[in-house]
């Protein structure tokens, strides 16, 4: 039995699968990686200073050109590709658990998954949220007032004596920043109570999201990796799909029957 096969026949058999997803799902979509070959820090190792919170906070200028950059880029709207689409299917077979996506890009979402099943355990880029208040909404709206002339934009709720004027950034989490607590408990909580975990396009070495992997294993499910290259976890997977993303999830989950 290849690789292929062999994972498939663990999807046939699992009535609860919990996915990771990481960037290498969203490269089909023209979505560059982090850390891959061609990655975005690793072409550019300060650009990964950019997405540090610190940064973000304690420098106007970058926050200047950052929201001049998303004005510039914002009618450049990826789409989802099979990859996505192949995980709304594996969700209509009635296996998906939890979808926990390290992606930023809102791609689950726009495919079809279940908002409800969907932790994005890094946020989200298509939101902004005040850094005071803890305001959220769509991204856009700060968009329109950047477009507008308003290069550092900050909040305008009112907070009793007038605008709050916290700082604005994307509802995303940058280096420096907590995760979630809540986020992290469901994914935590989806890795140890799955039959199968399926890490797709991820290194799988940035904890602690990662520790999904060895808490699934851990408890007794089979882990199926789909990536591009080799991972921090392949020694423990059961199998290892090497492959195309775009190409290898449809042909995974292509006829599963439902559960």
């Amino acid at each position: 039995m290849d690789d292929l096969a062999e994972a498939r026949a663990l999807l046939e058999g699992a009535r609860s699968v919990c996915v990771l997803s990481g960037a290498g799902i969203s490269t089909a979509s023209g979505i560059p990686d982090f850390r891959g070959p061609e990655g975005i820090w690793t072409k550019d190792p300060a650009a990964e200073m950019l997405s540090t919170y610190d940064v973000w906070v304690g420098d106007e200028g970058v926050r200047r050109r950052a929201w001049r950059r998303r004005v510039e880029t914002r009618e450049e709207r990826p789409v989802p590709n099979d990859g996505h689409r192949a995980l709304v299917t594996l969700e209509r077979s009635g296996r998906l658990d939890t979808l926990v996506t390290q992606n930023i890009d809102g791609l689950h979402h726009v495919a079809g998954n279940d908002p409800a099943r969907i932790v994005e355990i890094h946020g989200s880029s298509r939101d902004a949220v005040c850094l005071r208040c803890g305001d959220r909404a769509p991204i856009a709206t700060v968009l329109d007032r950047v477009a507008s002339g308003d290069e550092v934009p900050v909040c305008l709720v009112a907070d009793g004596e007038g605008p709050c004027g916290g700082i604005l950034k994307s509802a995303t989490i940058s280096f420096g920043q907590s995760l979630v607590a809540g986020d992290l408990g469901r994914a935590e909580a989806a890795a140890a109570r799955c039959d199968v975990l399926l890490a797709v396009g991820s290194t799988l070495s940035v904890w602690p999201i990662a520790g999904m992997v060895p808490t699934a294993h851990a408890k007794g499910a089979s882990v199926v990796i789909v990536n591009g290259g080799p991972t921090a976890m392949d020694d423990v997977a059961a199998v290892v799909v090497r492959g195309p993303i775009e190409a290898v999830l449809p042909a995974l989950v292509a006829d599963l029957s439902k559960v």
